[in-house]
């Protein structure tokens, strides 16, 4: 069955073909800059490559270039979008409504669309996405896969904030988590390259790129999340704050600033870039930082030290752990930043191989042999995880 997946953004759309059960890909691109001047669409199939530079000026449009660029008659990867038996789709909010990827139905649409206020920038073209994908494949299955899924087994003690009850109650204001789909996969992963069974598979996975957040995964289900109620909470990222004093907001509006202006601070201008005021990319800090930048190495450390902490803290959660996976396009290709990050903790048995943290690692184990704990870098696949479960959904009898 050819399956395709569609990660919808605010203003891009990443689609991929594959070849199911196998997994194999058949062809990937994107469409990015919608709305934008210089807006661009792209795909390869093989040594195939289409690339198109043209306006396109919304996400309905942009998804009618991908149907164009993959029926192309000369470089597309189906003859007819007829061939194509099932689609999946990322939508980042589920609420407390999904614990795993449904088909979907108006229902699902539904909650996709209530969800819609605490993730203003995912959930609207999350939708379009699926909405327009009726359109085109109007016979074969849609099915959704929340961000927020692998999360909804995080127990009272770790979701509640410490609010009065009838915020929960009125609002569901609660800890929600996201980048589950990725956190699920390298988890599953790292327990399958350990060879142990997931349901007894203790692990602190940490997805590590613009956005970043990690999780505590006890018997191969997830008991605590660093994000929140929206993904602002938990660590620093390249432009979102992480965690900080609620108080600041307060302070913050008798300075003068308005509550959109704190919202623009916080998700926009903070994190990496607002403590070096240069860049919220790890590459361009770390060649900042060996030219003795100080607020670019100040960047980093801080970058490095909230992800210890968080670790700390989830050997506490967990009893222990049978590994520390990253990920992330950091986590992946960052042995600088990785070897910040696990410094200073032989006391808790995480000691790093140098060398083989520095060695080109696509995939696998990376620390000493004196190590208690294992540290594995595995490349994250979300949309071969949306791809598996949308064939298992779609051919469930």
């Amino acid at each position: 069955m050819k399956v395709l997946v569609f990660n919808c953004g605010s203003s891009s759309i990443k689609f991929q073909l594959f070849s199911m059960p196998e997994g194999d890909v058949i062809a990937k691109g994107m469409v990015q800059r919608i709305g934008e001047k210089g807006s661009d669409a792209s795909m390869k199939r093989g040594n195939d490559e289409i690339k198109l530079v043209r306006e396109i000026k919304d996400h309905t449009e942009g998804l009618s270039v991908i149907e164009h660029m993959l029926t192309d008659p000369a470089k597309g990867a189906v003859k007819s979008m007829d061939e194509i038996g099932a689609c999946g789709h990322r939508v980042v909010h589920g609420g407390e409504g999904f614990t795993a990827s449904m088909l979907i139905d108006e229902r699902v649409e539904k909650v996709i669309e209530e969800y819609c206020d605490l993730a203003p920038l995912h959930n609207p073209p999350n939708l379009t996405g699926i909405r327009e994908a009726k359109k085109f494949l109007p016979s074969v299955p849609q099915v959704a896969c929340f961000d927020t899924a692998f999360h909804q087994t995080i127990p009272e003690t770790a979701y509640l904030y410490a609010l009065p009850y009838e915020l929960y109650e009125k609002f569901k204001v609660r800890r929600y988590g996201f980048h589950g789909t990725s956190h699920r996969y390298v988890a599953e992963r790292g327990a399958a390259l350990l060879k142990k069974p997931f349901d007894q598979f203790d692990a602190i996975t940490c997805h590590l790129g613009n956005g970043c957040s990690m999780a505590a995964v006890k018997n191969g289900k997830c008991v605590d999340t660093t994000m929140g109620l929206t993904p602002l909470e938990g660590l620093v990222m390249g432009t979102r704050t992480g965690d900080f004093d609620p108080a600041i907001i307060f302070y913050l509006e008798r300075k003068g600033y308005s509550l959109d202006d704190v919202d623009t601070l916080c998700n926009k201008k903070s994190g990496l870039l607002g403590i070096s005021g240069v860049s919220n990319d790890v590459r361009d800090l770390e060649e900042k930082a060996a030219k003795g930048e100080g607020r670019a190495a100040l960047a980093l450390e801080i970058f490095a030290y909230r992800i210890r902490k968080y670790i700390g803290a989830y050997l506490a959660v967990l009893n222990g752990a049978n590994a520390i996976i990253v990920t992330g396009g950091i986590g992946e290709n960052g042995p600088i930043m990785r070897k910040r990050i696990f410094s200073g903790m032989e006391k808790l048995g995480i000691i790093l191989d140098a060398s083989k943290n520095t060695a080109s690692v696509k995939e696998g184990e990376i620390q000493a042999s004196s190590s208690a704990i294992k540290l594995m870098v595995v490349p994250t696949n979300e949309e071969g995880a949306i791809a598996r479960d949308t064939y298992a959904i779609a051919t469930k009898k």
